[in-house]
């Protein structure tokens, strides 16, 4: 079934730089390159921007109100990297996003929650805890899940911003390459609860 002819999934992405596009065109921003990937496989998915530079899991607890304000059919949840950069406490963290996930099942809104990793400089005893927040929420609220946001970007010149910290253009379709078979699961289940027909296969 061509995407035009079938309901529109809408999915919102609450997030920070990430997600926003820091230094990026608008169209080169996450939520819009993943939107376009999930578009060429047939999937009738708009995905709105909901992130914002510099956000933190606390921002994320006031702003979810409003990122759910527009009853979205699910939620792309990418938050804790800045938290980890200023070495919050991760049950700090954890508590935060628990908000946040409670506030969209109160809507019954799915999430896909992504994960993220502290920087190696924070110690390794920091940087396990830190990671398990996500694993931890993922399994026991059994959530759709990307394990490592910046997965085959982090650490890459090639694909990083002169910061070395957020992605270049390259770097964000790369992070929406990866994600993609998580996120294409994700919308079928979404697709599947509404009891939509979902896309025939394409061939690659």
């Amino acid at each position: 079934m061509p995407a035009h002819a079938a309901p529109e999934i809408r999915l919102v992405a609450l997030g920070d730089s990430l997600t926003a596009g820091f230094g990026l065109a608008a169209s080169e921003a996450f939520p819009v390159v993943l939107q376009g990937l999930l578009r060429e496989k047939g999937y009738p998915v708009t995905i709105a921007n909901a992130g914002i530079s510099g956000d933190t899991t606390a921002g994320g607890v006031s702003r979810v109100a409003s990122a759910l304000a527009g009853a979205p059919d699910g939620m792309i949840l990418e938050l804790g990297a800045n938290d980890g950069l200023r070495g919050f406490e991760p049950a700090f963290i954890k508590a935060n996003l628990e908000t946040i996930l409670d506030a969209a099942a109160a809507q019954n809104v799915p999430v896909l929650l992504c994960g993220m990793r502290a920087l190696l400089g924070m110690g390794p005893d920091y940087a396990a805890e830190f990671a398990a927040v996500f694993a931890d929420l993922a399994r026991n609220r059994n959530l759709a899940f990307y394990p490592f946001f910046l997965e085959g970007v982090a650490a890459d010149p090639a694909k990083n911003l002169p910061d070395g910290i957020h992605p270049t253009a390259e770097g964000v379709r790369e992070i929406a390459r990866r994600m993609l078979p998580v996120a294409e699961a994700f919308v079928q289940e979404i697709m599947r609860g509404k009891g939509l027909p979902l896309p025939s296969p394409t061939t690659p």
